[in-house]
């Protein structure tokens, strides 16, 4: 019986402890830093030719212009104004958990990254973490560019250096919760060398152009927080604005409802459908024609990489998803 009492009483005494208990794991889960790993101590060649290919990444096939520049949203396709490259916005998209900026990643000191060491740079861009160690919003596509070569990723840093400066002072980031607890599990260190892949690997080099581009982030639709896996690439992701409202493509392909049909020419013209447009007078865009889209960046991508993104596209599981690009119009 003195058994029974002590085990019921020692019951007593850790259920009492519970909430406690409780308590303490929810602090800590509040509190926790993300992931991350000390800034490398690097300082990035500042080379004629890194600071080209930093170019053609940030303004073609990272397309870092279509989040951190001035944009004009009454013409189609939101072309960067020239004098606001690099100057961050609060970005126009609903739905977001709460006030989220693109920061000014000009190098003014006061309002820009002027005063990032090229290593926090890469930390941010490739691992999701800030000057002062908090986690970035991943609408920064910083988990994608954890592939993102050691020399493409100071390459791009390079060009952000020879940026000129633009004080434009911004709010913070303010996420609500309980999304500003998760995405403290998005960052990671970048522990090791990642090579630059091989230009004429096919496919193969094309799969590392999609990722930098973030084409199965737009092209795959989500399930609450993640990615819907049954549908990689097949579309139908809403991007919602004040602007106006889009559906991404199909770009699988199966041939009733993607780009299965499509052959290496036709996607070229498609992709190079902007370029016939004055880059400084776009036709004016509604809601109807409203894109999210980086029809600009992606117009200037090389003749070279633009295959090798086909091949990839056309090599993944072909999804049938017919897509309403423009919900709702009328």
């Amino acid at each position: 019986m003195r058994v029974k009492r002590r085990t019921w009483r020692a019951l007593w005494t850790a259920l009492k402890w519970l909430p406690v208990l409780a308590a303490a794991a929810l602090l800590y889960i509040y509190i926790r830093p993300p992931s991350r790993a000390q800034p490398a101590d690097i300082r990035v060649d500042a080379s004629p030719e890194r600071i080209e290919r930093g170019q053609y990444l940030f303004t073609a096939l990272a397309d870092c212009d279509g989040c951190h520049s001035e944009r004009d949203f009454s013409r189609l396709g939101g072309p960067v104004v020239s004098s606001g490259r690099g100057k961050g916005m609060v970005m126009p998209l609903e739905g977001l958990p709460g006030r989220i900026v693109a920061s000014n990643i000009t190098p003014d000191k006061e309002t820009g990254i002027g005063s990032w060491t090229d290593g926090e740079k890469i930390r941010a861009i490739r691992e999701g973490i800030g000057k002062d160690g908090r986690a970035l919003f991943p609408l920064m596509p910083y988990e994608q560019y954890r592939s993102m070569a050691d020399e493409d990723v100071q390459a791009l840093v390079a060009y952000m250096n020879a940026l000129p400066p633009v004080k434009n002072a911004l709010p913070r980031t303010e996420v609500s919760f309980p999304a500003s607890i998760w995405i403290k599990s998005n960052p990671a260190p970048v522990t090791h060398e990642v090579p630059t892949p091989d230009p004429d690997g096919g496919e193969i080099f094309g799969e590392y152009l999609a990722t930098l581009a973030n084409c199965e982030g737009c092209h795959t639709p989500a399930i609450g927080r993640n990615p819907d896996t049954s549908l990689r690439f097949a579309g139908g992701r809403i991007f919602a604005t004040s602007f106006g409202t889009v559906a991404s493509a199909n770009i699988t392909p199966d041939e009733a409802t993607g780009i299965g049909s499509w052959t290496i020419t036709q996607f070229l013209e498609r992709m190079r459908q902007y370029r016939r447009y004055d880059a400084q007078a776009p036709p004016v865009a509604g809601p109807g024609d409203f894109t999210w889209m980086p029809w600009a960046a992606y117009s200037r991508l090389s003749d070279a990489d633009l295959e090798a993104l086909f091949l990839y596209v056309r090599s993944r599981t072909p999804v049938s998803n017919r897509v309403d690009i423009h919900p709702g119009r009328n």
